[in-house]
């Protein structure tokens, strides 16, 4: 697409509604597309951003520098006034380049009738409202053509039947009758398996196009379901933080996409190099040990388990955790084998608070994340 002169982009008329991150690789993705690659950048900054000033700064710009060979065109109010030519290439690149230092768009205020409204909490939510909120966020992924891989698009020309969106939910969650959403009949457990099966049936669509034949409407298609899903755990994550729920949707391990406990940054972060940085051999280990231990239907007897998992991974590496810790190994074993977790002697300690279970689990997962540091450096030689 050419070489463009470098621009310098004044951010602070635009706002993120999706994670930089995401908005950065969905950009970069357009940028190495060719054709119709405008399109694509319009319909992502649609997405993406706030308002329609972005698009409309975009389409301002020329699509090709003025054609000369010198890189200043000759323009302005003064003779020989010379400033870059800008393209709707290099604009949109420092964008993408840039996107880091936009600030994301905040909800407003509350108004008077959440602040001042009878029975409602202090940030004007109920449980319900959480539940509505959840199905208007579907409803913006259904109108930007989300769903459309799985449950079709109407269109005047085709007269073909759509699937049935409910039979397709309910082939997944054993529920029927849930699509269209209806917040208002739903239990617990049908809200969250709804926020779990959405999350696979969601794939942002790349292209669109405008169907004006008797006001058809929008056609999507080039689907894609990694960017969708990952814009999907952010808002749904996002929403249950914000109402205060202690759930979110797995970003990685053998639970992706399954709603988990919430743990604090450090835990997270642990999980999250245990999950990455464990050798081949081991990796399925500490993915089941994880997904025992933090999904939604966690029990006394899950944790068990996954402390089992993590403890054979530590046996395996026993002889290395002695060479680093010396007698002192003997320790770390001495709790599984001594306490109601493995063997499940008669001899065992078993009356202990769950609390004991949530310890030792992130201790030994911990510990395997350490060995695993150790692995890689004795691979390199220090």
């Amino acid at each position: 697409m050419g070489d463009d002169v470098a621009v310098s982009l004044d951010l602070s008329n635009y706002e993120l509604l999706w994670p930089a991150s995401l908005f950065v690789s969905e950009g970069e993705r357009v940028l190495r597309s060719t054709g119709s690659w405008q399109d694509r950048a319009i319909w992502l900054m649609a997405e993406a951003l706030a308002g329609t000033t972005a698009i409309a700064d975009f389409e301002d710009l020329p699509n090709h520098p003025a054609p000369t060979d010198d890189p200043w065109a000759t323009t302005g109010t003064g003779w020989g006034t010379k400033r870059p030519v800008i393209t709707q290439h290099g604009w949109f690149t420092e964008l993408i380049q840039r996107a880091p230092e936009l600030r994301h768009a905040a909800a407003p205020r509350p108004y008077w009738p959440q602040r001042r409204g009878n029975g409602l909490a202090r940030d004007g939510s109920t449980a319900r409202d959480t539940r509505r909120d959840f199905a208007r966020l579907i409803g913006e992924f259904a109108d930007n053509g989300y769903l459309v891989e799985v449950f079709g698009e109407e269109c005047v020309d085709d007269p073909n039947d759509l699937p049935d969106a409910s039979a397709v939910i309910d082939r997944r969650l054993g529920i029927p009758h849930l699509w269209p959403l209806v917040p208002e009949t739903w239990d617990e457990d049908t809200f969250y398996g709804l926020i779990e099966v959405l999350h696979d049936l969601v794939s942002r669509p790349r292209m669109r196009r405008y169907h004006s034949y008797s006001g058809c409407g929008w056609h999507h298609s080039e689907f894609h379901n990694g960017p969708a899903r990952v814009l999907y755990r952010w808002k749904v994550n996002q929403l249950l933080r914000e109402a205060g729920i202690e759930y979110e949707l797995a970003a990685e391990g053998e639970d992706l996409g399954r709603l988990v406990a919430v743990t604090d940054d450090a835990r997270s972060q642990l999980v999250h190099r245990a999950l990455s940085d464990s050798p081949p051999d081991t990796t399925a280990g500490v993915r089941h040990a994880i997904a025992l231990f933090r999904g939604r239907d966690t029990s006394a007897e899950s944790k068990r388990s996954a402390i089992f998992n993590l403890a054979r991974i530590l046996e395996e590496r026993r002889a290395l955790i002695k060479e680093h810790l010396g007698k002192d190994e003997g320790a770390l074993f001495e709790i599984a084998n001594r306490f109601d977790l493995r063997h499940r002697r008669a001899d065992q300690r078993g009356e202990y608070d769950e609390a004991f279970l949530d310890w030792i689990f992130w201790w030994y997962l911990a510990t395997v994340e350490l060995t695993d540091r150790l692995i890689v450096a004795r691979a390199a030689g220090v």
